[in-house]
């Protein structure tokens, strides 16, 4: 096929991303450029390859490439995350095999996102299920990540190791089979079977429930819309709907919105949120009374 044509669309995506490159910032000298950016043996060369067969392939004659050798023009021309899986959809009709990077936390708009949701308890989690971000609701009606230790504050370990949350779920079987369903999909399509191996190990042997439905093999997904009951030792039952998004820019990241069902779900989810903010208020005052009376006159 012909440089330019309709028919080669991974020949002109190549092309389109080396004429963004840089030579300069890239060591090569500037002179003689008849085009922007980068000429396809400089391409080449820093992806290791064949500039004969790397021009083949901009003109749609080289036959598909190999994962391994796509991955390196991805790197050679400095591709982000989203235009690498693009690369591999054109070339191979499927995105690359996943590459499993611990999360870095959210952002302040990201946080600021769940901080709007006054009334439905919310929180982040990675791929591997570790909350990295909750709103006040979801510590007045679920679980207080912020009283656990960082390495505790995974979803797996605060179901299955917490007796006073396993009495919050009245349908436990069918929330449990659920959540460890959810969790062996994530994460499979995370590529983090290695780094949760030790969690799951650990949990198998502590809570023989858990070792029944990991070795089920049962596979759920954790995206979409679904009923969840919770007996709460305060406000009694509580009947939420469960959502899960995925975030933004971050493939790493998903997020789980519980919203009231009916009215009286409401107003019971309301109560505990005051309940939760005076008792933070009667914490704080003795703190900022001594701050007063230590102050210097």
């Amino acid at each position: 096929m012909a440089d330019g044509t309709k028919d080669n669309p991974l020949g002109d995506y190549l092309r389109d991303r080396r004429t963004r490159m840089d030579p300069a910032a890239l060591g090569f000298p500037l002179a003689r450029r008849r085009t922007p950016g980068l000429r396809r043996e400089e391409v080449a060369q820093r992806a290791h390859v064949s500039a004969t067969w790397y021009t083949w392939l901009e003109q749609g004659r080289g036959g598909a490439p190999s994962a391994e050798v796509l991955a390196r023009i991805a790197r050679a021309l400095m591709l982000t995350d989203a235009e690498r899986e693009y690369l591999f959809l054109l070339a191979l009709g499927r995105p690359p095999e996943v590459r499993f990077q611990d999360a870095e936390g959210v952002t302040p708009r990201l946080q600021r996102v769940l901080d709007s949701l006054e009334t439905s308890p919310a929180y982040v989690r990675t791929s591997t299920w570790d909350v990295v971000a909750w709103n006040h609701a979801s510590t007045c009606v679920l679980t207080d990540y912020g009283a656990l230790p960082a390495g505790q504050r995974n979803i797996l370990r605060v179901v299955f190791g917490s007796m006073a949350l396993r009495r919050k779920m009245p349908n436990w079987e069918r929330d449990s089979r659920f959540i460890v369903g959810a969790f062996r999909a994530d994460v499979a399509r995370a590529g983090a079977a290695a780094r949760v191996q030790p969690m799951v190990d650990e949990l198998c042997q502590l809570d023989p429930e858990f070792r029944a439905l990991w070795r089920g093999n049962d596979v759920q997904s954790a995206y979409g819309e679904h009923p969840k009951h919770v007996v709460h030792p305060v406000a009694g039952p509580i009947d939420l709907e469960y959502s899960a998004f995925a975030v933004d820019g971050r493939p790493d990241l998903g997020m789980v919105v519980y919203t009231p069902a009916t009215p009286r779900d409401l107003a019971r989810v309301k109560a505990l949120i005051a309940a939760g903010e005076g008792a933070k208020a009667l914490a704080a005052a003795p703190a900022a009374k001594r701050s007063r009376q230590s102050a210097p006159a």
